[in-house]
């Protein structure tokens, strides 16, 4: 009697069906994983900013960066050199966007999407002949510069600049959040983008970190030095600044309702 040695055509159809089901359950799960791992590692950046904005502060009798007017650029250039070296120093980078919208000629190295780094900006005498780059903001109102009413952009003012972080209710005032600049000046009007890839434009601060980097979540570091994964809706209700409504017309105490916001963010909790 002679033995079968090899699968024949169904046997062998039935092997690859079930493979394809396993792989097509098994792959939104890899996913998340991996997704998982880059909002941890967002995170742990996160959490060395707050460390060196606290030795900042520290060692600058308890005032955040001022530079030499209230242009948000300018922190940049108190940032400790070594720190400050975006090819060595990966604290500026996201993992879902380490890839700078500009490469060091200045062309554009990509789509600008809510994946996009920024930079690679230079700058004389403000960041020196290296250039900098990133994924993180900071929010100008923390900026320590010089008090008055200079409006930009829509409506933006330094009058009510935190300077310090010593101030009440320092753990809902951000310092640095996922975003596609720099600085942010948000208001509490600021739409958020009208789709999930559609980056910032004009004078939309908001909009500049309300991004899907981490499913819902942006990381965030705060005046009290912590970090944590905030909801892209609960960035209404952050203290931006020190006039800042958190109960504006993007909050649950605003009255926003499911239909105010756009379709890509309907589904994330509101705040």
């Amino acid at each position: 009697m002679s033995k079968r040695n090899a699968f024949t055509l169904i046997e062998l159809l039935v092997v690859i069906a079930i493979i394809a089901l396993l792989m097509a359950i098994l792959m939104p799960a890899l996913q998340r994983v991996k997704e998982q791992g880059r909002t941890i590692k967002c995170m742990a950046n996160m959490k060395q900013w707050g460390l060196v904005h606290s030795m900042y502060v520290e060692e600058n009798d308890n005032r955040f960066y001022s530079g030499v007017s209230w242009q948000g650029f300018w922190w940049l250039a108190q940032v400790d050199p070594k720190i400050r070296d975006w090819r060595k120093n990966k604290l500026w980078f996201c993992p879902t966007a380490t890839r700078p919208l500009y490469d060091e000629q200045g062309n554009r190295a990509d789509k600008f999407n809510v994946y996009s780094a920024w930079g690679i900006h230079y700058e004389s005498g403000v960041v020196g002949p290296e250039g900098v780059s990133g994924s993180y903001g900071l929010n100008g109102y923390v900026l320590s510069t010089k008090a008055d009413t200079r409006l930009f952009e829509g409506g933006r003012s330094t009058m009510n600049n935190w300077k310090t972080p010593n101030v009440s209710g320092a753990n809902n005032i951000p310092i640095m959040v996922d975003a596609l600049r720099f600085d942010l000046w948000p208001i509490a009007t600021d739409p958020p983008g009208q789709s999930e890839d559609m980056p910032w434009s004009g004078g939309n601060h908001m909009a500049r970190c309300c991004i899907n980097r981490h499913e819902g979540f942006v990381s965030a570091a705060f005046c009290d030095f912590s970090a944590r994964k905030v909801g892209l809706k609960e960035l209404y209700t952050l203290k931006w600044h020190r006039e800042f409504d958190t109960a504006g017309p993007w909050t649950l105490a605003g009255g926003a309702q499911a239909s105010s916001w756009p379709e890509w963010i309907r589904p994330y909790k509101d705040y």
